[in-house]
């Protein structure tokens, strides 16, 4: 029985490593592995964009176009190797004006990219098209996606196979052109009967030709069925992973595929199973130092209920972790469900995945829509386009109060287009202010990067990766006990860790904050000062006033860093500022004292 060939596409190096270690791995560590990687005979790779280009720079200290080079001279001129792009947001962390989505595609161009799988995580046509014209402008393949889920239970109205084909029509009449097509469903909750429907569907409309294939993950337990559904269907590629990488919140294990299909009609690329099984051996060597979280492993039942992907559910952990909230992610995760209720059904991908999220966080930190996260916020106000159904009013209500923003319809190129801070030529200015070299690729670094972009091409940007002998050390450090003594009128912070004993002036001790360390105790403030605490645990990005200046009620006197979001600290009243007693990059719990003021 002749088989039909299945294009495999390798996601290791960028889902996979999203999707278990939130991105931060270090090229130096992985590169060897693409030496088995070819050896196995693995010719298609993603190996860039989406979430693994800014993981980079924020947590790695290494340059992402520089990586892109390195990958490329690794597996030859011949390999597809391909990135993951957000149409309008491209890489970026919001909206590309026109100059800056055509930047993206020259750039990704010149360092080796094959094919650009491009998505709207909405699925809004409109914010498809222009990418679609410069990424072929640059001669990359495109691959349009339509992005999938199934929604929470009792929700209807989009995410059915009849919304995909109107995705797919609308696409067609407005003639975008596409060399494939891929469905991605980030969060592996669409069930395997509607996956056979939906592919069966894009067959019939697109004919034997047109390749279409499915990415999914296992987050939910049901990424095989789901596979095999597709292969039924008329799918002609999917997308797999490399132990220790794979299953859980990644793709797939490419060894568990090829047992799958044993006695099928189907040829995985032509893949050898024992040389499959050298490869990842090889891999799980490269990266045997890393701590992978117990929760990358796991199949979880509430996905179905709250479609987080698993390309955001571990980057999102990690960071809790860091941050010491670990404990509230069942509350967040549970409170998803609402957020993806009322927020017009966009799909739980990057970016919509994180502003579910992120106002998740906000309505377990700080009460049910108390504060509207900026992202969800614009998304339901239609500034990054439209959502497959309409949001909730109430919500929306909330929102334009909240940030200060009408609803629109308009498109959100033109929006882009008229912001002084997404051209080329403020973030040309930026860099020269800084005395750094103004070339395309650090423009771009800095424009979708911001302030840690600028950090990075500085010097300054963290090493923020999580190898197991950081979390014994962690936990062998645990505090016995942090205790506050007076000694001949003076204040002393006494900290008790495993036998060691830590003793410093109070005054220190409350200025001196680091990650991963539990809550210091704080100084008593004098009389008549009013204390300005961390509502949320975070980090401090800006401190925008200093001891003795005066500030109104509202004024905002810092602004933290939480969840890739950003926190403003707001003066309780008005007065003066008396003391601060945080600095810029320091970690921050819940309820610490960040500034005091009389």
């Amino acid at each position: 029985m002749k088989k039909k060939y299945i294009d495999v596409m390798d996601t290791t190096f960028r889902d996979g490593f999203q999707s278990v270690f939130g991105g931060r791995v270090l090229m130096k560590d992985f590169l060897p592995a693409l030496d088995a990687a070819k050896e196995a005979g693995i010719t298609h790779f993603e190996f860039g964009g989406g979430a693994r280009f800014q993981s980079l720079f924020f947590y790695l200290r290494e340059n992402a176009f520089d990586m892109m080079d390195a990958f490329r001279e690794k597996v030859g001129p011949e390999a597809n190797l391909q990135i993951l792009a957000r149409g309008i947001n491209t890489v970026m962390l919001d909206t590309g004006s026109r100059e800056m989505i055509d930047l993206f595609a020259k750039l990704f161009a010149k360092h080796g990219t094959t094919t650009v799988r491009n998505f709207d995580a909405l699925n809004d046509v409109d914010n498809l098209e222009y990418s679609a014209q410069c990424i072929a402008k640059y001669g990359m393949k495109h691959e349009v996606v339509i992005t999938i889920m199934d929604l929470p239970p009792g929700c209807e109205g989009a995410h059915t196979p009849e919304f995909y084909e109107k995705t797919l029509r609308e696409i067609l009449d407005r003639g975008i052109h596409f060399d494939s097509l891929a469905f991605k469903d980030a969060s592996g909750t669409s069930n395997p009967q509607k996956i056979y429907e939906t592919i069966k569907m894009a067959r019939k409309i697109l004919g034997k030709d047109v390749h279409i294939r499915l990415h999914t993950h296992e987050t939910a337990g049901v990424s095989v069925a789901c596979y095999l559904a597709a292969l039924e269907a008329g799918a002609d590629g999917i997308d797999l992973a490399a132990s220790p990488v794979s299953g859980g919140t990644s793709q797939p294990d490419i060894i568990t595929m090829l047992h799958a299909v044993k006695g099928k009609p189907y040829d995985l690329g032509g893949l050898d199973m024992e040389k499959v099984l050298e490869y990842e051996e090889t891999l799980k060597k490269c990266l045997e130092e890393y701590f992978i979280p117990p929760e990358a492993t796991q199949v979880s039942p509430l996905i179905p209920f709250s479609p987080m992907p698993g390309g955001a559910l571990t980057a999102n952990t990690q960071m809790m972790r860091d941050n010491n909230i670990l404990h509230k992610y069942p509350e967040v995760i549970k409170a998803m469900r609402e957020v993806v209720e009322k927020g017009g059904y966009g799909t739980s991908v990057t970016p919509v995945s994180q502003f579910y999220w992120q106002q998740a966080f906000n309505n377990v930190m700080f009460g049910p829509w108390k504060k509207i996260a900026p992202g969800y916020g614009k998304m339901v106000l239609g500034y990054f386009g439209k959502t497959p159904v309409e949001p909730d009013a109430e919500v929306v209500k909330l929102a334009s109060e909240q940030l200060n923003l009408p609803p629109t319809k308009e498109n959100p190129l033109d929006i882009a287009d008229r912001d002084e801070t997404k051209s080329i030529a403020y973030w040309k200015k930026k860099l020269e202010d800084e005395n750094i070299e103004t070339t395309e690729e650090n423009i771009f670094i800095a424009a979708s990067c911001g302030d840690k972009g600028i950090a990075f091409l500085k010097g300054e940007s963290p090493l923020m990766i999580r190898k197991k002998e950081d979390e014994e050390k962690k936990s062998m450090g645990k505090t016995n006990g942090i205790y506050t003594v007076i000694v001949d009128g003076e204040k002393f912070t006494v900290e008790v860790a495993e036998g060691n004993v830590e003793v410093k002036p109070q005054a220190e001790a409350e200025v001196k904050t680091t990650k991963n360390e539990e809550p210091k105790a704080m100084a008593e403030s004098a009389p008549g000062m009013t204390e300005i605490k961390a509502a949320v645990p975070g980090n401090v990005w800006k401190i925008l006033v200093n001891p003795g200046d005066k500030v109104k009620a509202g004024d905002k006197i810092m602004i933290l860093e939480a969840m890739k979001m950003e926190i403003d600290i707001p003066a309780p009243k008005d007065g003066v500022i008396a003391h601060i007693a945080v600095r810029v990059n320091d970690s921050v719990q819940e309820g610490q004292v960040l500034a005091t003021m009389e």
